[in-house]
């Protein structure tokens, strides 16, 4: 039977009652005031569903209050359906297909997919490389800076940022300006432990790490080294690999981004990489983890636009 099957996906009580569980593990919880003890399901044949009262502050709610499924008209089962396509696909699902999937408008398939992505942040800041671990850093290049003129180099491209564990198997990525030690190395000293062993590649931006880690593998790409034959530890193909799926994904799916999107579309690739079959997480159980993430990370479509 299809994951899509179950009740959840079809009937919006048993899709609140779904969200609810995960949302309020211990039970309702007051957005407004944040009381737990006085609340009620509100009753009623004109009630909508899912609708409590909190006897402390007086005030009505759901579950969607606070999330990122607030003042949203779109029912709450079609974007539990939203979800599951977005945390299962593994390059991503374009709004135009949302849009096609679900009957919604393309309007609110894209402004839906903003808000999911957003949902995929992660708020985990812990160290890379703790106890000694490999870390591997690059950076890539990826589409066009809006009103910047094309170049031969890099210049005009936005610039993507990414550090991946080896030994925890998770990414970090980020959107940085330029790619130079003194926009580079502040962001990887301030992400990875300084017991860590760093992998890169030549570039003159991570010529000072070893000053910072306890190690500094280099692999010379512009010589078509990739590995370094004395140690095969030392190479940054893992960081590599994680960028192909980030690319062919962006380029063959969402095919333009934005810079003002793009922190978004990273959050979306990192997450499902750091909760992917490798790390024993299936699509169900990935959507479930991107559920508990919305909570207080509502976006407006005007901010989305303007962000």
């Amino acid at each position: 039977m299809s994951a899509l099957s179950e009740p959840h996906f079809h009937d919006e009580k048993a899709a609140y009652a779904y969200v609810e569980a995960r949302v309020w593990p211990e039970g309702p919880v007051c957005p407004h005031c944040g009381g737990v003890d006085r609340i009620g399901l509100m009753g009623g044949k004109s009630t909508r569903i899912g609708a409590y009262k909190c006897y402390q502050c007086r005030k009505p709610f759901t579950v969607k209050i606070g999330t990122i499924f607030e003042a949203s008209h779109v029912p709450l089962r079609i974007w539990l359906q939203a979800m599951y396509l977005i945390a299962g696909s593994k390059k991503g699902i374009s709004s135009n297909q949302l849009h096609r999937t679900l009957g919604v408008t393309l309007k609110t398939a894209w402004f839906m997919s903003q808000r999911i992505r957003e949902a995929m942040r992660s708020d985990d800041f812990s160290a890379f490389g703790s106890g000694g671990g490999i870390v591997e850093v690059d950076e890539t290049f990826i589409g066009r800076i809006k009103g910047a003129p094309v170049k031969r180099s890099f210049h005009h491209k936005m610039k993507v940022l990414a550090l991946i564990d080896r030994d925890t198997g998770k990414a970090r990525t980020m959107v940085v300006d330029k790619v130079n030690a003194a926009t580079l190395m502040p962001i990887v000293k301030a992400n990875i432990a300084r017991e860590a062993v760093v992998m890169t590649d030549e570039a003159m931006a991570y010529t000072t790490v070893s000053k910072h880690f306890a190690a500094h593998g280099v692999t010379v790409h512009s010589a078509g080294r990739y590995v370094d034959p004395a140690n095969p530890a030392i190479h940054s193909n893992t960081v590599e690999g994680y960028f192909s799926i980030f690319k062919r994904g962006m380029k063959g799916v969402y095919q333009h981004c934005g810079e003002q999107h793009l922190h978004r579309y990273l959050a979306e690739f990192e997450f499902r990489y750091n909760h992917r079959i490798a790390h024993g997480i299936g699509d169900t159980e990935r959507a479930n983890i991107l559920l508990t993430g919305v909570v207080g990370k509502r976006l407006t479509y005007q901010t989305t636009r303007e962000a």
